[in-house]
């Protein structure tokens, strides 16, 4: 089967400076690609321009439909794109404030998705809200609760359950661990990694944390100053770095 997301050199330039260059590759589906590299490398301009939340300067980027069409993003109608971010997409951001309604409940906020795509039997939606917030480990009890309410790894697993409600096929995390303490980082791990191999997403992960890295992707990518200087799958690469970037990030972050 052809890839769900084939990219082709995407580059973003900031006048002189390079945020990322002829990056290419293919996902597909169920695949878990991590990106990685030290703060300032692109990692993150890159995941912003393959969500469609940043235009690329140059290169495509084509998804394959749920019918089956392969549809290039720069060429899809701005109605089309929000409709495939509520829809087929999710993003998971570091700071889960970005990616949460917090001036409406918990159970709101998992709602507002399904209505975005035509729910709109009330006991339907509480239900399903309900169902995903035990998922991911909300108590049942605080679906009516303010965000604001919520500690730090409850707000990121709420804004899990928003975006996966949908069904996505595809999935963006931007550090989605990145400032929790280390024990709930481990908790998150463990409930991400869960849900990506129970419903067959396909992801692509930020991170500059290769014990992330490793536990959640099947295929890493190295950045360097807005490049890729190595990719492979994920143990190959930890286990036997080539590029010698590579190898100082193994040795001075992880031990393999």
């Amino acid at each position: 089967m052809s890839a769900l997301l084939s990219v082709s050199a995407i580059s973003k330039f900031y006048g002189p400076r390079v945020g990322c260059r002829d990056v290419s590759f293919d996902l597909h589906a169920g695949e878990v690609l991590a990106i990685v590299g030290e703060s300032g490398s692109g990692k993150t301009t890159l995941l912003r321009c393959l969500s469609g939340h940043l235009p690329a300067s140059a290169g495509k980027s084509v998804y394959r439909m749920r019918d089956g069409r392969s549809v290039a993003l720069d060429e899809m109608s701005e109605a089309e794109r929000r409709l495939l971010m509520r829809t087929d997409w999710g993003f998971v951001h570091q700071d889960a404030r970005e990616g949460l309604r917090m001036g409406v409940s918990a159970g709101a906020n998992v709602g507002e998705r399904m209505m975005a795509v035509g729910a709109r039997h009330y006991g339907n939606i509480r239900e399903t809200a309900v169902d995903w917030l035990k998922r991911v480990e909300v108590p049942e009890d605080r679906i009516d609760d303010s965000p604001w309410s919520y500690s730090g790894g409850m707000r990121q697993r709420l804004q899990i359950a928003r975006n996966l409600v949908t069904s996505p096929r595809l999935v963006f995390m931007d550090e989605p661990t990145g400032g929790l303490d280390v024990s709930v980082q481990a908790r998150l791990l463990d409930l991400i990694r869960g849900l990506v191999k129970r419903l067959d997403l396909a992801a692509i992960v930020v991170t500059h944390d290769l014990a992330v890295a490793r536990l959640l992707s099947t295929r890493m990518m190295v950045m360097q100053q807005g490049e890729v200087i190595e990719q492979g799958l994920t143990d190959q690469v930890l286990e036997d770095p080539q590029a010698p970037y590579t190898q100082l990030l193994v040795s001075s972050v992880l031990q393999v």
